[in-house]
């Protein structure tokens, strides 16, 4: 079923710009208001992965949360004139399939106008917090089509603590039908053994992962999607004690060596950012879902 590149690697490199302390589905960091209450590193944990691309010379595409953008109004104006490409991460990092219709399209729309405002350009491309367009949220996407967005990559096809539509089996760009118009889709990528589904490109995933799995996992893969925070190489950020234990070792694991290990590894392989993917795929050739066939 799968339509594959044509013989070409695709592989994306992704970052979402957020705080450290943007965790979901813990009750003591959901409001915005109590955000104010942690120190800040965006900043420096954004130059830091500024650096890594401008002395590699590596394209990437930036999913950057309002929020973030209306109080450092300046890392958004560096990102754009470096020339990397900005998407919305949303305004307040809400999981989707916990509001409403109504306060997500406001959602959207606010941090819409603070990137474009901020950069002077269109937006277009949208991730959702914690991938959670799960079946239950499907209406996002004619949300996301009226308010113009064009590119999502928000489809995480396998199981999640907050997110994912685990029954669905497709892990390559497919465009998504709606009655507001169509998307182009991005999606999470997995590897499969037997039945189970394995992410391994992004996030708690790839610092967790050893590195000669990593590897091989890259080199069978023609098509890969990754997404990394600022906090994913920041080994001083502080230890939030109000995590479970598994959240712990998820949020914190592998944090001395991640960013070693994202040069060892960027630096084997050919990535870019979705721009470039878009102009890559032949998307007459993809199959096209209509968001109820999502759900299946």
């Amino acid at each position: 079923m799968q339509e594959k590149n044509s013989g070409k690697e695709i592989y994306i490199l992704s970052f979402d710009l957020e705080e450290w302390f943007h965790i979901l589905d813990v009750e003591s960091l959901d409001s915005v208001r109590s955000w104010d209450r942690y120190e800040s590193r965006i900043r420096e944990n954004t130059f830091r992965i500024l650096e890594i691309l401008k002395e590699n010379k590596w394209k990437a595409s930036f999913f950057i949360l309002g929020w973030v953008a209306r109080r450092y109004p300046e890392l958004v104006r560096i990102i754009s004139d470096q020339g990397y490409e900005i998407g919305t991460h949303s305004m307040n990092h809400l999981l989707i399939y916990k509001i409403s219709r109504d306060r997500f399209r406001e959602d959207l729309r606010k941090s819409i106008h603070v990137l474009e405002d901020i950069s002077g350009k269109k937006v277009r491309n949208f991730r959702a917090p914690g991938f959670s367009i799960k079946k239950e949220s499907l209406w996002a996407f004619e949300i996301l089509a009226e308010e113009g967005i064009e590119i999502d990559s928000s489809i995480f096809p396998a199981s999640r603590g907050h997110g994912g539509i685990k029954d669905f089996e497709f892990d390559h760009p497919f465009r998504i039908r709606t009655a507001g118009g169509s998307i182009k889709e991005f999606p999470m990528n997995v590897h499969r053994i037997w039945k189970f589904k394995i992410p391994f490109s992004g996030g708690g995933y790839f610092r967790v992962l050893p590195y000669y799995i990593l590897k091989k996992l890259t080199q069978k893969s023609d098509y890969m999607m990754t997404y990394f925070h600022p906090r994913d190489f920041d080994a001083g950020q502080p230890v939030l004690k109000q995590l479970p234990l598994l959240r712990i070792f998820k949020s914190y694991w592998g944090l001395k060596k991640s960013q070693k290990k994202l040069l060892k590894w960027l630096k084997c392989h050919s990535f870019m950012d979705i721009s470039t993917a878009d102009q890559t795929v032949s998307w007459d050739n993809t199959p096209e879902f209509h968001t109820e066939e999502l759900k299946s």
